[in-house]
């Protein structure tokens, strides 16, 4: 120890250049694995490549939508730039085994299924919905509190266009799992009205009229038929439901046709003489009560 309390080591400089050798002969030494790590990465990039374009090609052929063939060719090029990844970290690092790295890929999708559960949920929804096809692009569809068109279908969402112009992003795993009415899925669609008719008039009359006057109405498909049923008895008249289809089933047609029905039966009924009450109610007044004479 100095005078100044502190102890002064000679460094040996033949340790330093020693170390710095042998760093750059194991560089040296595992430079052939890195190449060939390399080499083998960029095979698999090709492959994946290759792989992804024969995949949409094959999608295309089958007539399915593009969305999917999108997303299956890059989802196929991932898995397989994936692998080849792993090969050749197993060729650059000798020490690593195949099981050790599957095993960390384990532990660490676990951790990102975790942590991305919705994405992915929504990712294989979607996957779904575009490859089983219960609904296209243009469809008119009822989702719990949204109607509209579909304008497109996304990986993630589908876009709903509503009536009054407004678009709603509703995750697909939403669609997938909910119940989902397609409002365009046939060519033809039923609609259905109701009228009330006096209890004094005749229902066959009443039907006849009804059929004659929505007969020739434009939009109205004579087959099916339309009918005329009796649905109700009510307080003050017999309710009968009209029921007619109309093509194609979009939601415009469908206004138009209701309006068109409505107006036709009511004009028949006026012109047949058919009574169409509105609701009475009658005041009975007891004569024993003298409240009853205070209000006469």
């Amino acid at each position: 120890m100095t005078g100044s309390g502190f102890r002064q080591e000679s460094v040996d400089f033949g340790d330093v250049i020693e170390r710095v050798e042998n760093i750059f002969s194991s560089l040296f030494l595992s430079l052939p694995n890195v190449i060939i790590g390399i080499v083998v990465f960029l095979i698999f990039w090709a492959l994946s490549w290759v792989v992804a374009k024969l995949v949409g090609l094959a999608m295309q052929r089958a007539g399915r939508p593009r969305g999917l063939q999108m997303v299956l060719s890059r989802l196929t090029a991932w898995s397989i730039l994936t692998f080849g990844l792993l090969v050749a970290l197993t060729v650059i690092f000798p020490t690593i085994t195949p099981a050790s790295l599957f095993g960390a890929l384990g532990v660490g999708g676990v951790v990102i299924g975790f942590a991305f559960r919705d994405i992915f949920q929504n990712l294989l929804a979607g996957i779904l919905i575009l490859f089983t096809r219960p609904f296209r692009i243009g469809d008119q569809i009822v989702s719990e509190n949204h109607e509209g068109e579909v304008v497109d279908i996304l990986v993630r969402a589908t876009l709903l266009r509503t009536y009054d112009n407004r678009v709603v992003v509703i995750p697909n795993s939403e669609l997938y799992t909910k119940r989902v009415v397609v409002n365009t899925a046939y060519e033809n669609r039923r609609l259905s009205v109701e009228v009330g008719i006096g209890y004094d008039e005749s229902i066959a009359d009443a039907r006849a009229a009804i059929l004659e006057a929505i007969a020739t109405l434009p939009g109205i498909v004579t087959d099916p038929t339309p009918e005329v049923l009796v649905n109700l008895l009510g307080d003050f008249s017999v309710i009968l439901e009209v029921r007619f289809w109309i093509s194609p089933p979009d939601r415009r047609e469908a206004v138009e046709a209701q309006d068109q029905v409505l107006e036709a039966i009511k004009r028949a009924l006026t012109a047949a003489g058919i009574e169409m009450p509105f609701p009475i109610q009658k005041i009975m007044l007891d004569p024993r009560d003298p409240r009853s004479e205070d209000s006469l």
